[in-house]
């Protein structure tokens, strides 16, 4: 993997290596990683995220119009780490395109690319819940890693069409800045906030918070995927209380029932927070999915 820097001389060296006539066709798991392919290849792809912004990404209906798509994709880009193994594997076999299999010069795991946290260590059994042995899929959440993916879309982009080699490279850049230009706003909005602990439903959101400098004090989840016990909630209820929390953060796909329980009763609020692109009106775009979660994050902390 290459940073910014190697890119931009590398793209200059490919140009004229290989050609494409029409925008690469790029099918991406993810609205988030739709939306970042997009402001890569610009004009030269076209994309298309086979889940919705509201959607559980684990869990996508295999519908055969998504076949279709993967089927004319020039590119299949996932999260990877397990996160769509329930589904994604079935849609790429029944495409029966080779190009976006494994190993084709059209498969793309942005995982490869990205700082993982949560790697078990030891044997991973069911007992666990739904754990990822190959670590916490939800690293898009964390805007370091959504300039490595970035850039590996940019690498496999110029790779498949070297005639827009130093178009790729000029978006990658002007995304780099955008970002870097949001996270010292962001750095700036939060430091008030800094090392306030905060529950969350699903461990989604351990790269957001980590960002952000906010401490996870707890899961209405003991473990991913398993329900909660009454005897577990109160002790939580209880931890909560005892270490001030006054934030809830709950993912639009998840019932919040049980949530608006636990904060009633610890004296915080429930935080409905959009973890993809498209889970709220007007969350169009990677950098505007960061921004309204810090800036709703904020707000309900300084409240």
């Amino acid at each position: 993997m290459i940073g910014i820097k190697g890119f931009t001389a590398l793209a200059v060296a490919v140009v004229g290596v290989t050609a494409s006539a029409d925008p690469l066709m790029v099918v991406t798991t993810t609205t988030d990683l739709a939306a970042i392919a997009r402001e890569v290849g610009g004009k030269r792809v076209t994309v298309k995220a086979m889940a919705v912004g509201t959607q559980d990404p684990h869990f996508v209906e295999a519908k055969p119009s998504l076949i279709l798509d993967l089927r004319k994709a020039d590119v299949y880009a996932q999260v990877g780490l397990g996160l769509e193994v329930g589904w994604a594997p079935l849609l790429l076999d029944q495409s029966r395109n080779a190009k976006i299999r494994p190993g084709g010069r059209g498969y793309l795991d942005l995982s490869a690319a990205a700082t993982v946290l949560d790697i078990p260590q030891g044997k991973v059994t069911r007992a666990e819940g739904d754990i990822h042995p190959y670590g916490n899929p939800h690293y898009w959440l964390g805007p370091e890693n959504g300039k490595r993916m970035a850039n590996l879309f940019a690498e496999r982009f110029s790779a498949l069409d070297a005639d827009g080699a130093v178009e790729y490279a000029n978006n990658l850049r002007a995304f780099h800045v955008k970002v870097d230009r949001a996270m010292a706003e962001w750095r700036q909005l939060l430091a008030p906030m800094q090392d306030a602990k905060v529950v969350a439903y699903h461990n989604s959101w351990k790269y957001f918070l980590s960002f952000a400098g906010l401490e996870i004090a707890g899961y209405i989840e003991p473990k991913p995927g398993i329900p909660p016990s009454p005897s577990y909630l109160a002790q939580l209820i209880a931890d909560m209380k005892k270490d001030q929390v006054k934030v809830v953060i709950v993912d639009p796909f998840y019932d919040v029932k049980v949530p608006q329980f636990v904060a009633e009763r610890a004296g915080a609020k429930v935080l409905v927070l959009p973890s993809s692109v498209g889970g709220v009106k007007g969350v169009d775009d990677y950098v505007s999915l960061i921004d309204y979660n810090i800036r709703a994050l904020r707000k309900a902390l300084a409240e």
